[in-house]
């Protein structure tokens, strides 16, 4: 594994920071206070990376995205990831992987769209009464003549607000195994303006302001079988097939956002002076800082080697789990020594730190727990011995 830049990885990672810095960062203020990204606004800033080239990076060449490798995708990722979630998701959208699954006429009214930045997509798995157990989804399409009727909610589904359509998983029939009986899980395209499908306004917290989360609805949801993703009863595969690096996406982000943070608690240490010289000089900052710089690069080594490896097609669940993981965990820790660093001030908006600090806990829940993670890591350590 090579651990220097290419020159095109280096022009990637300026050409994302610069924008992130000076088409990003501006708007911070606003989305923050107001909690809203003015609609307006967002598809300025979309126009704007269309331009820059950075916009769907995240897909193949051959249906128009960048064609990145997994490595300089999560370094391109990894520079959105410092700015408002909002901002850096809504605005530079990459459209889901998973609708590279899509048939050569879903193509048309979906994947390309999303490319081009005429449609936004959204993923709805999670439900009020299953989270990361996702096979007890209650969620039922049933077959009726050459269609399906979608009937269920699901919530916590992320930019559903401002999406065009949505992905959504729900159960369609059962299987026995030797546990007993299992849901079989088909994935479906559905239009927002579809009869039967509503979207109403998710629950308020404290992360991500401007990103919402919403509740989505399903009643006699009537649906063609041309709106199914992938193969019935299949969803979970074609899930598997494409969904693969989400975790690895996450921890780029989380990296993003920890080094932001890392970077504003080492120019305070160096310029706040307290009992006659700098703070970073007592040993109670600046071995915060150290151990800061330490987990960061950890992190950061155990995310690139990941990608590193799922571009050679040897990657494990294990190996992606413990990015996320330790990524996730870091990000938590960092934030929090910035704000200790900085004092009364890191909790003022006047910083970035309080958001970094608030948008950091929701990264330990979503794309799979940090007990999910464990669970996998662990599942992978005992398997060779049959436990």
């Amino acid at each position: 594994m090579n651990f220097g830049l290419s020159e095109e990885q280096q022009m990637i990672i300026d050409t994302t920071r610069a924008f992130v810095e000076n088409e990003l960062f501006p708007h911070e203020a606003e989305v923050e206070r107001t909690g809203v990204l003015r609609h307006d606004l967002m598809k300025e800033i979309s126009k704007k990376a269309v331009e820059a080239g950075l916009y769907a990076a995240n897909m193949p060449e051959d249906v128009g995205g960048a064609g990145l490798d997994t490595l300089t995708w999560l370094l391109y990722e990894k520079e959105l990831g410092k700015a408002n979630y909002a901002l850096h998701w809504n605005c530079v959208a990459r459209p889901s992987n998973i609708l590279l699954a899509c048939t050569p006429e879903q193509r048309e009214k979906y994947l390309f769209p999303c490319i081009r930045a005429e449609k936004h997509d959204c993923q709805a798995m999670t439900e009020p009464g299953s989270g990361s157990d996702l096979r007890s989804m209650k969620a039922f399409a049933r077959a009726d003549g050459g269609d399906y009727v979608l009937n269920g909610t699901k919530h916590f589904i992320s930019h559903a607000d401002v999406a065009d359509f949505a992905i959504v998983w729900v159960a369609t029939g059962e299987e026995d195994t030797p546990r007993g009986k299992k849901k079989l899980i088909t994935a479906f395209l559905v239009d927002k303006g579809t009869p039967g499908f509503t979207v109403r306004e998710g629950y308020r917290n404290v992360s991500h302001r401007g990103y919402n989360n919403m509740i989505l609805e399903f009643d006699d949801c009537r649906l063609p079988s041309s709106q199914i993703l992938g193969e019935v009863h299949k969803g979970f595969e074609v899930a598997g097939k494409w969904l693969g690096a989400t975790r690895l996406q996450v921890a780029s982000t989380c990296l993003g956002r920890a080094e932001r943070a890392l970077g504003h608690a080492i120019s305070y240490a160096a310029e706040r002076k307290q009992f006659g010289q700098q703070i970073g000089k007592f040993q109670g900052v600046s071995f915060k800082l150290a151990d800061m710089a330490m987990e960061l690069k950890a992190a950061e080594l155990l995310t690139r080697e990941a990608a590193w490896k799922y571009d050679q097609g040897s990657v494990t669940e294990a190996d992606m789990s413990m990015a996320k993981l330790k990524a996730s965990e870091v990000l938590a820790m960092i934030a929090d020594e910035a704000i200790q660093i900085h004092g009364g001030m890191g909790l003022m908006d006047e910083l970035p730190l309080e958001r970094i600090w608030r948008d950091a806990r929701v990264e330990r829940i979503w794309e799979g727990t940090s007990e999910i993670q464990r669970h996998i890591i662990s599942r992978e350590l005992l398997r060779p011995f049959g436990a």
